[in-house]
């Protein structure tokens, strides 16, 4: 029996174990591992400082090892092989021979060698043990610092932050974060982000030294400045761990590594190295996917297959405290090389790039920051070599107007374009496992090829590709809610009608099964203020909602609520702007006005919500329902009552449609606005439904939406009277509710619909389905329902008491919310431990 030691047992050494034992079960394998804990996640590092534990984080049981029947040995690294003799010296005294010798010893990070870099309080981020030194040492500091704006480095802020220190800095020597992955226009984008969440950053500075006496108290720079810190984490880059293969006189590269062919062997066929410790074509490769691809390429030479490792593509997506961050492609490539197309919305930290050939026919590269759904078809659109749209903008705002041919993105790509990269799982192989092995569920795809197992970001292509393939081979695909209702939304909402269901449990114990979870139960509730047009919170329903919908006002940061009256058309009377003012004065709350024509008021505290309430109901005001997904607002312009260019009363018309569908329970949020000329100053043709005047009427324009992914609305009706664009918003929404997938704005909705606007129009004008009648019932004796849900509650001692942050104390606040002061009001601090 050959034997086969590898050294190194972190995520790249054990992958190669199982790529090993998959070919060829007949080799004796042990590891030498050199820390005291089995292979474990290294992605996901930052997660246990968030709550997870060492098992949480291990690639595998603790009995695993002896089940494949490996020989493990941890805390005991190799310390001499001897390549004449083929046998490693370990540290605890343990001499063994091999046939095959697999070096997956990974790097070790860089640390400057800066005057006073040894002091106390100064750490590594590398491994488990490195974090609970970390954790430890923070306990009693409140300045943490990292050094370094790379991924890593901001994957250590990310822990630091979870640690609640009183302020948490980045500082990068480089011009930019993440120079090697972004532009300074995205840098710029993601610097505003972080700055928004609580992290201080700082470009451009280069560290000259670490104050302090015995322990770090400051870090001195360049320019002569400083910057308070006691905890610091060195983030600044990685060295491979190459040491045994220098002394055994193994070639190496010229800013080191172990130079590797295309066969992962070292310039000792017996020896090979994969991973971070290994150089090929004078790169190395620090993500994990190389790695894997480098394992599967050494046990397919160890095996005798043949297998080669001709590079990596780099492209990699990230959620870096919480925002969304990729790079693919050539991210730089700019001209004369290429053409560059750039969306850019400094209000909602989007950053959109795109690189593509002269000849506008190919995808080159690409960045994205604040929002990154595209990143799979991208990156698989320029691997592919996929032919651009007319109109490759389509690409980064989507498409203006029309329908999408569902599942066109994933058919067109070819069988070897590779999904899963860091398991090496092609499209072939995954729609192989749906049409002859039998996987109709993520699940079982997962288990079969193991798509989706390693970082995870392929998991929404490789569901799109099991959609696709089930619906070619001719199955009826069941968009189920969740496993406790093997049902879809709008096969719910025909049930809990033909079944007369009024509450959640009700719904859950005669269609459903379970206990319920946290995607159903707001699923359900909505559903049944949609039918019912009952008060939300109506017994049986509340414990059910989401936070937002149970308390009747949107959290904000601090652990405060925001309240937002409802002031249909943008229209309020002087003596309303006074009571707001003095509602808000009384309370301590922050106002601003909104992008909807309303004013909103940040900061109560919840025992607060129902007295501020009371206070506005007087005034007449009711509930702005900001926090469900519900009618937002109806904007308006002035309109011919004011304006010289107006045609109809816009204000007057906005105020009728606010009053209709207010508080109407939908799939997601919708918004509307009137506009009183085509000059659109309310910008109707971004709305979910927006209506223009004419001369002879309304244009009624549907499924617009803004946000990261703009899209104007398309023309339903022209020229319609007021009462008939009433019908046509009846219809269209209660087609709407009735027929969308959870948490699915219009928009999407009409993209994903066979036929797009005209089979809308159809619907809608033409009533073809034969239902305009009575969804025009339904809308009318819901908006005779109408109940507001903040008077209702201030009105129920039951829900009433659900708003006393301690049982014991109703007066008393909670101590942990604090605030800052910020251009003359309050703003949220940091949630503070008390």
């Amino acid at each position: 029996m050959e034997k086969v030691i590898v050294i190194g047992n972190g995520m790249v050494g054990h992958k190669f174990c199982e790529k090993l034992l998959g070919k060829n079960r007949s080799f004796d394998i042990t590891v030498f591992g050199e820390e005291p804990r089995r292979a474990y996640d290294r992605v996901h590092l930052s997660e246990y400082f968030a709550g997870k534990t060492a098992d949480d984080l291990s690639l595998c049981a603790e009995q695993w090892y002896n089940e494949q029947h490996i020989t493990l040995y941890l805390n005991d690294p190799v310390r001499r092989i001897d390549r004449e003799s083929k046998t490693v010296y370990s540290a605890a005294g343990r001499i063994m021979q091999y046939d095959y010798l697999v070096m997956a010893t990974g790097s070790a990070p860089f640390v400057p060698n800066l005057p006073g870099i040894k002091k106390e309080g100064v750490f590594v981020y590398r491994t488990i043990d490195d974090l609970e030194l970390i954790k430890a040492y923070a306990a009693g500091a409140k300045n943490g610092v990292v050094m370094g704006g790379g991924l890593l480095g901001l994957e250590a802020a990310k822990a630091l932050m979870d640690l609640n220190l009183e302020k948490t800095s980045v500082i990068e020597y480089a011009p930019r974060l993440m120079p090697r992955q972004i532009d300074e226009a995205a840098s710029h984008i993601l610097q505003t982000k972080l700055n928004e969440l609580g992290l201080a950053v700082y470009v451009n500075k280069g560290t000259t030294s670490i104050e302090g006496r015995g322990k770090v108290e400051a870090l001195r720079f360049n320019d002569g400045s400083e910057l308070p810190a006691d905890l610091l984490v060195i983030s600044a880059g990685i060295r491979p761990r190459d040491e045994l293969a220098r002394e055994c006189g193994l070639e190496l590269g010229a800013y080191g590594g172990i130079v590797v062919n295309e066969y992962m062997q070292t310039a000792d066929s017996s020896v090979f190295a994969i991973g971070e410790c290994a150089v090929f074509d004078q790169l190395t490769y620090g993500l994990v996917a190389p790695g894997y691809e480098m394992a599967e390429v050494a046990a397919t030479k160890i095996c005798h297959g043949e297998r080669v490792f001709g590079g990596f593509d780099m492209s990699t997506k990230l959620k870096l405290i919480g925002v969304d961050v990729a790079s693919f492609g050539d991210p730089f490539i700019t001209a004369p090389n290429a053409r560059t197309i750039v969306f850019e919305d400094t209000n909602k930290g989007v950053y959109k790039r795109i690189n593509i050939s002269n000849d506008g026919q190919f995808l080159l590269g690409g960045i994205l920051v604040g929002e990154a759904e595209a990143y799979n078809m991208l990156l698989q659109t320029v691997t592919n070599a996929i032919i651009l749209p007319l109109n490759p903008e389509d690409l980064l705002i989507g498409p203006r107007g029309g329908a999408q041919p569902q599942g066109a993105g994933v058919a067109g790509l070819p069988d070897e374009a590779l999904i899963c990269s860091c398991e090496g799982v092609t499209k072939g192989a995954i729609c192989n496992s749906v049409t002859n092995l039998g996987c109709e569920t993520f699940d079982a795809i997962k288990a079969c090829t193991k798509a989706g197992t390693g970082c995870g970001g392929c998991v929404p292509m490789v569901k799109d590709l099991m959609t696709y393939t089930m619906k070619a081979n001719g199955k009826y695909i069941r968009n189920v809610v969740c496993e406790h209702f093997s049902f879809s939304r709008q096969e719910l909402f025909d049930l809990i009608k033909i079944h007369n269901l009024k509450n959640y449990e009700d719904v859950l114990n005669e269609i459903g099964n379970g206990d319920g979870c946290e995607v159903c139960k707001p699923l359900v509730s909505s559903l049944l203020a949609s039918i019912w047009a009952d008060m939300i919170l109506k017994q049986g329903n509340d414990t059910a909602q989401d936070s937002n919908d149970r308390f009747l006002a949107n959290i904000q940061k601090g652990g405060t609520y925001s309240v937002v009256p409802r002031i249909p058309g943008g229209e309020i009377t002087p003596e309303k702007l006074i009571v707001i003012g003095e509602v808000a004065q009384k309370y301590g709350l922050y106002t601003k006005i909104t992008g909807g024509q309303r004013i909103d008021m940040f900061g109560a505290h919840l025992g607060d919500l129902p007295l501020i309430w009371e206070e506005l109901i007087a005034a007449g005001f009711e509930s702005g329902h900001a926090y469900g997904k519900a009618l937002r607002t109806v904007k308006s312009c002035v309109g011919s009552t004011w304006c010289r260019f107006g045609l109809h009363d816009s204000v007057s018309y906005a105020i009728r449609v606010e009053e209709r569908y207010r508080g109407l329970r939908a799939p997601h949020k919708f918004k509307s606005a009137v506009s009183g000329c085509i000059r659109e100053c309310a910008e109707a043709q971004s709305k979910d439904f927006g209506i223009i005047a004419t001369e002879k009427g309304w244009n009624l324009y549907v499924c617009g939406n803004g946000g990261s992914k703009p899209q104007h609305a398309l023309l339903l009706a022209a020229d319609v009277d007021s009462d008939t664009c009433i019908r046509y918003i009846d219809r269209f929404l209660m087609f709407y509710i009735q027929t969308a997938d959870p948490l699915t704005r219009t928009a999407t909705w009409l993209n994903k619909m066979d036929g797009g606007i005209d089979y809308l129009r159809n619907v809608v004008v033409n009533d073809s389905l034969g239902m305009g009648a009575q969804w025009e019932a339904e809308m009318d004796a819901r908006a005779q329902a109408y109940q507001c849900e903040w008077k209702a509650a201030v009105e129920d001692p039951a829900i009433r008491k659900r708003f006393n942050h301690f049982v014991n104390a109703p007066e008393e606040k909670d101590p942990s919310v604090q605030f800052d002061e910020m251009r003359g009001q309050k703003r949220a601090a940091e949630w503070v431990t008390v």
